[in-house]
């Protein structure tokens, strides 16, 4: 009993320094990102360096404001994030309600090819993405992004609903047909409510892949109008001179959406990542 006791307090400890440490080399980033965008450009540059700030300043917050275009990035981001996770939400909504519950010729390789679709490397996709977006006159557009994006979100949320509306009882959706409800009206009163933390897993997935993506953000828009947070950044950077206090208070400020939408439906998103891992 007491060399089980002890093997079990040496794996909590294992395991509980593991976690110690994953923590320290998650948060130190942020912490980075943070202490640079308070420094004064004599604690950043040079033998003065330091880790800590020894007089703390938002200037550079100041300058990322009054000398940048920031804003736009991030209403530019905003209106992409936002517009990709509504058209994945309904896009991937009804697909996968198709492939989970009707019955027609090429259902499995339509879903096999959701996932082969997914696995696509971007860097093979924006030559031919970029072909069509020109032809199109979609380059240099919020629309024109948007569409890119569906790309790669469309496929994954479709697969995650696909498999969690598999996991609700079809007699419950019999019950509301036989009562008189359509398909779609089965859909959105009976499958929808019981799925909302798939559903919050898909938007939080769109929303953060549409939020962070660079490649196509940097091939497709040109403009300042245009551009987003993700590309944007690079603009701090002139030939060898790197602005590190705008560039680190730009990047924690673009950090802070996602973080905060994770906190906001954390309880969602964690049961539905369990719930699709278990019933999936």
């Amino acid at each position: 009993m007491r060399t089980v006791s002890g093997g079990r307090r040496a794996l909590k400890w294992i395991g509980n320094t593991l976690l110690a440490l994953m923590l320290v080399w998650t948060l130190v980033p942020f912490y980075w990102m943070i202490a640079t965008s308070l420094k004064k450009d004599k604690e950043i540059y040079g033998f003065e360096a330091t880790l800590v700030p020894r007089q703390p300043t938002l200037q550079n917050y100041v300058r990322l404001f009054d000398k940048t275009p920031f804003v736009k990035y991030l209403r530019n981001s905003t209106i992409v994030a936002v517009g990709n996770t509504l058209a994945s939400l309904a896009f991937a909504t009804l697909g996968a309600y198709a492939l989970a519950r009707l019955r027609f010729r090429g259902r499995g390789l339509i879903a096999r090819g959701l996932v082969f679709t997914y696995l696509v490397p971007p860097a093979l996709l924006f030559i031919p993405l970029f072909a069509v977006m020109s032809a199109l006159r979609l380059v240099d557009t919020h629309h024109g992004l948007v569409l890119t994006y569906l790309s790669f979100t469309v496929p994954f949320c479709t697969w995650l609903l696909m498999g969690y509306f598999r996991s609700v009882p079809i007699e419950l959706e019999e019950a509301a047909l036989v009562d008189g409800c359509t398909r779609l009206g089965s859909l959105f009163r009976v499958i929808l409510p019981m799925s909302l933390p798939a559903l919050a897993v898909v938007a939080f997935f769109a929303f953060t892949q549409s939020w962070n993506e660079f490649l196509y953000a940097n091939v497709f828009v040109n403009s300042v109008e245009v551009r987003t947070v993700t590309t944007g950044l690079t603009l701090f950077i002139v030939e060898d001179v790197f602005f590190w206090g705008p560039m680190m208070g730009a990047s924690f400020l673009s950090a802070l959406p996602p973080l905060l939408l994770y906190l906001v439906f954390q309880r969602w998103v964690v049961k539905g990542l369990t719930l699709g891992g278990v019933k999936g």
